[in-house]
């Protein structure tokens, strides 16, 4: 088999020790279903052009240019070449400027992961002496990269005989939590629902396995593939019924604890409206607790 071909060459650089290293893409898309447009009438793979939002003409290559809305329709147009004066030249090396706890590291802020592999043999003992020293002290490294002409912060760490190198993105790429969560209420829970959730939650610890992970509508779309490829009638799978919310949190959580995943039985044993002794205030809260719990 042909070796990957590298998206970036460079060297790694740790205050005087320097090794020539590679960069692959740890991700791919490859693999993934993909359709194109098509004329139906002849069966043709359909070109998309251009078109000005206002005249409604299409627009030739020469013609394309950049710009940056500054008002509601209203552009500034920046050429080529003032893009190219602004652009970060690559040194085609990765600085590294610091090692932070792996901890420390908000999951948010992960963006795309490669794999950074020695260039050949001259550079092995310099990279193994950097990946096993990182190994030893259980951090991460910050380090800065040039990739498609901008910037990037790259975490990197040990990963087999090699590197994980995961771009990071910038603050203003983050979104703040506050704005989501802000709204969110505070009731207050019983002590024996959260012991009943804790015992659901133990029930169902597991260890991570992406090997277990299953794209179920990617095996659906290779099979509609296969079927109208061969002939076949194609058809459609039936429609799980909504159900109902659940009125009663306490009586869900029991379902749930006695019957896993429960059957359809136990969901609407578990439906069942509330007794009419508790407080129809104490009903309606349980129930958007629930509908946030689901």
């Amino acid at each position: 088999m042909a070796p990957p071909r590298a998206y970036w060459k460079g060297s790694l650089k740790l205050s005087l020790v320097t090794c020539p290293v590679v960069l692959y893409p740890a991700s791919t898309t490859v693999e993934k279903t993909k359709f194109h447009l098509i004329n139906r009438d002849t069966g043709n793979r359909l070109k998309q052009q251009m078109v000005d939002s206002e005249t409604g003409d299409v627009v030739e290559k020469d013609q394309k240019g950049r710009g940056y809305e500054i008002s509601k329709g209203e552009y500034i147009e920046i050429e080529k070449e003032e893009l190219d004066a602004v652009q970060i030249e690559s040194n085609h090396t990765i600085d590294i400027d610091n090692f932070v706890p792996r901890d420390e590291i908000d999951r948010r802020y992960l963006n795309n992961p490669y794999y950074i592999a020695p260039d050949g043999k001259a550079g092995t003992d310099a990279f193994a002496v950097i990946r096993d020293a990182m190994k030893d002290q259980d951090r991460v490294a910050l380090a800065r990269i040039v990739l498609t002409n901008r910037e990037h912060v790259i975490a990197i760490e040990p990963l087999g005989k090699g590197l994980l190198g995961t771009t990071l993105r910038y603050p203003y790429e983050v979104r703040d939590e506050t704005d989501y969560f802000g709204d969110i209420a505070s009731p207050k829970i019983s002590k024996d629902m959260i012991e009943l959730a804790t015992h659901i939650l133990d029930s169902k610890a597991s260890h991570f396995d992406p090997a277990k992970f299953k794209d179920e509508y990617e095996e659906a779309l290779k099979t509609l593939v296969k079927r109208k490829a061969a002939g076949k009638p194609v058809k459609a799978a039936p429609k799980e019924e909504k159900s109902d919310n659940v009125i009663n949190l306490m009586d869900a959580l029991k379902a749930s604890l006695k019957g896993g995943n429960g059957s359809s039985k136990r969901t609407s044993d578990a439906r069942r409206p509330a007794a009419p002794k508790r407080p129809v205030k104490k009903a309606g809260r349980s129930t958007a607790r629930h509908r946030k719990a689901s």
